[in-house]
């Protein structure tokens, strides 16, 4: 276990308010002693503290294994750090220290976007936000004053992460260190909706491994926001009737000096990934390396999605392989 889950248990055990009980010794019957060998001193009956040392256990293992949910989404398909977290331009390298302290613009001519600090700074991140607040901004793209936030972020995509993983994901941006550094806000020159849809109500399950396409939907489609960037937009909003079919150009991502361009991953067999191996599109995913050898540009999140595991990355191309064929018109020009 890594230092940094550790120190987040105990900091979340300390919170709960979790106290161990001390009892006293339990009366025995007297029992003969040798005069000549001394009384051994009383000792607490281990039995009285069991209930409240169980308790103890079971909170610690709890927040054990939320937070290392948490860390494995979000060092993995969730990736937050791939726009959230700073890096050196030259070397593509993240800043050491500054893990999701904000960093990625994204300028689109309606908006200049900037990725906040989501550090539990309280001065310039989320440090004063409370679980519900992480959560109905995540979810619904609605900060804790009431206003609407703007895009790119998915908030329509992550309004269907399930309440554990929702938990997991804001345990561990509790876990990570508050980093001050103040980002500038985001400026929109069009209209923002009135909301990203109606509120996230009522519980939202676990989906069903069972179901391997629909469980790497889910990892593809909600937690990844795979088809956010892979499917064309119509003025603005996706054309989900050509998901993954790709075409959307991201001019200089993270300040690097060459545009983006997402790929079609539709089974589309000349433009898109229609005749690749199961393991060439895991390659690609997980290395950043296409089907004819050459590297792909760094703006998809290749050192998060390494960490997928077996598990999930079977899923997520079987997923992927259900696309049907699809093309997308040539970008606009930015």
């Amino acid at each position: 276990m890594s230092a940094k889950i550790v120190r987040a248990i105990t900091r979340m055990s300390v919170a709960a308010g979790i106290v161990l009980a001390a009892s006293c010794a339990q009366e025995e019957a007297p029992v003969q002693q040798d005069p000549n060998v001394e009384s051994a001193p009383a000792q607490q009956e281990p039995a009285a503290r069991q209930p409240a040392e169980a308790a103890s256990t079971a909170q610690q293992e709890s927040d054990q294994d939320l937070l290392a949910r948490g860390d494995y989404l979000m060092n993995g398909i969730v990736g937050c750090g791939n726009c959230h977290s700073p890096r050196n331009v030259e070397t593509g390298e993240f800043i050491e220290g500054m893990e999701l302290a904000g960093a990625f613009v994204i300028e689109e001519p309606g908006f200049t976007a900037y990725a906040p600090n989501i550090t539990p700074d309280e001065a310039t991140g989320i440090g004063s936000w409370s679980d519900e607040d992480i959560e109905r901004a995540v979810r619904q793209g609605i900060r804790p004053d009431g206003s609407v936030m703007g895009p790119p972020m998915a908030y329509p995509f992550y309004r269907d992460i399930s309440d554990r993983d929702m938990r997991a994901i804001i345990a561990y941006l509790r876990s990570v260190p508050a980093v001050s550094n103040e980002v500038p806000a985001s400026t929109y020159n069009i209209p923002l909706p009135p909301n990203w849809g109606p509120p996230v109500e009522g519980p939202v399950p676990e989906p069903s491994r069972d179901d391997q396409i629909e469980y790497g939907r889910y990892l593809t489609h909600t937690l990844g926001h795979c088809t956010d960037c892979h499917t064309p937009l119509v003025e603005g909003r996706h054309d989900f009737s050509r998901i993954g079919a790709g075409g959307n150009l991201f001019p200089m991502p993270f300040g690097y000096p060459w545009s983006a361009l997402a790929a079609n991953i539709t089974q589309h067999p000349e433009l898109g990934i229609g005749q690749w191996t199961d393991e060439e599109i895991k390659r690609a995913i997980t290395q950043g390396i296409s089907r004819d050898g050459r590297e792909l540009l760094p703006f998809m999140g290749f050192s998060f999605y390494e960490n997928i595991t077996a598990e999930d990355l079977d899923a997520i191309v079987a997923y992927v392989k259900t696309l049907p064929p699809a093309t997308a018109a040539p970008p606009q020009e930015h």
